[in-house]
């Protein structure tokens, strides 16, 4: 075995130029397979971060404000709905609902906020403490507005990094300064006190999770909204394993609540478990599709290998010849030639596995690739296989030589 790798080495090195090209053939492969792979996984973190950063514990209940498409068994396309105070209270009842944690009512008012000259157009929301908790937003400085500025309905904010950044100078101090918040559209407006900074969150994609202002919701319904109606309400559940059964509990609450059926109710139920799972199933096929289109550089690649291998038993048939006439078996020409074309695929899949690595340390189209170590092994291994596959043809094919048609050959 020493003496055919020792061989090959030589058949390689005879013909630099050509086994480059056919070793460049595989490493595009083989790179392609664990950048593309890594992609993949990459963008899979990506959609699933941002839907965790929503909450992954929260059902979202959005008000469509009228009965769906076509006529309910009760209710009619003109019968207006609203998710009030009244469904909060019913929503949290433990004996009806006992996989449900909190119930956060959001009442919102797209607001124009000022500071000494300074504006920022921000969407107040209003709501109740465990907001916060159930959509995964924490305190970086000062406090969080409680219970009792609800039941007071104190002018207090809390306020994302953005909406400071815009309103404040940088290194300011924003806690106990009082905001105006004036809609633009010439309505009501207010004055507010910052008691609060939230710790960064980020984007989720398609906005900034930090271009927010949290308030008491009974504040905003008095000064801002002049209503005491909610847009959507953020229900917590009691783990992520129970989500099922409590949208199945808020489903039916609602539907008894506005006498309808649950498939006629007329609001949008969205449970986060579900969104991240169908996104995971999703993002997998995604990944699994991108592989597949690399793997296939690694056939064109495996196809270059019994092309130049071919080549090569053409050019040395008298070498051939020469071997069998004194004495070399049959399989001691298929190994030799079988080893060259393995080399040649193992120096493709270890310069593949060195580009696809480097090449997945760098942001592509906004995405940071996550190196999937069993696409390594899949990747190096298919290569090796490739080179054990498409070699084999034109090994055996020497071997097949008859000694004295090779003698002859010119």
């Amino acid at each position: 075995m020493f003496e055919n790798v020792r061989i090959a080495i030589r058949g390689i090195a005879a013909n630099k130029l050509r086994s480059g090209l056919t070793v460049l053939g595989l490493l595009i492969g083989v790179g392609a397979v664990i950048i593309l792979v890594a992609v993949g996984k990459g963008s899979s973190a990506a959609v699933q971060n941002r839907i965790k950063s929503l909450g992954t514990n929260t059902i979202t209940v959005i008000n469509r404000g009228r009965f769906g498409a076509g006529r309910s068994t009760t209710g009619t396309q003109s019968q207006k709905v609203t998710l009030t105070i009244a469904d909060v209270n019913a929503l949290t009842q433990k004996a009806t609902a006992p996989d449900v944690l909190s119930v956060s009512p959001v009442a919102s008012a797209m607001e124009t906020a000022t500071y000494q000259g300074a504006t920022y157009s921000v969407t107040v929301t209003g709501t109740t403490p465990s907001y916060l908790d159930a959509t995964d937003y924490h305190v970086q400085a000062g406090q969080a507005f409680t219970q009792a500025d609800v039941t007071n309905r104190s002018r207090v904010v809390v306020l994302g990094t953005t909406t400071v950044s815009n309103l404040f100078p940088t290194g300011f101090n924003p806690i106990g300064q009082q905001v105006v918040f004036a809609s633009s559209t010439g309505g009501a407006s207010a004055s507010f006190e910052v008691i609060g900074v939230l710790a960064s969150k980020g984007s989720n994609g398609t906005t900034d999770q930090d271009a927010v202002a949290f308030a008491p919701y009974t504040t905003v319904q008095d000064q801002l909204t002049g209503s005491t109606q909610f847009t959507e309400l953020v229900v917590e559940g009691t783990s992520a394993s129970k989500l099922a059964d409590a949208q199945a509990e808020i489903t039916n609450i609602l539907a008894s609540r506005n006498d309808t059926t649950a498939a006629a109710l007329p609001f949008t139920i969205l449970n986060q478990a579900s969104l991240l799972s169908t996104s995971n199933s999703n993002n997998q096929t995604f990944t699994v599709l991108l592989g597949a289109v690399a793997a296939i550089s690694l056939l064109v690649g495996g196809i270059g290998v019994m092309n130049i291998m071919l080549v090569t038993v053409t050019e040395r048939t008298r070498e051939i010849g020469i071997r069998k006439a004194i004495g070399a078996p049959k399989s001691a020409v298929l190994i030799q030639f079988l080893v060259e074309a393995v080399l040649l695929s193992i120096f493709g899949g270890v310069v593949g596995v060195a580009v696809g690595l480097a090449g997945s340390q760098f942001r592509i189209d906004g995405v940071q690739p996550v190196v999937v170590p069993s696409s390594i092994l899949l990747a190096f291994g298919v290569a090796v296989i490739v080179g054990v596959f498409f070699g084999l043809y034109p090994a055996n094919r020497a071997a097949s030589l008859r000694p004295i048609d090779a003698l002859r050959y010119e």
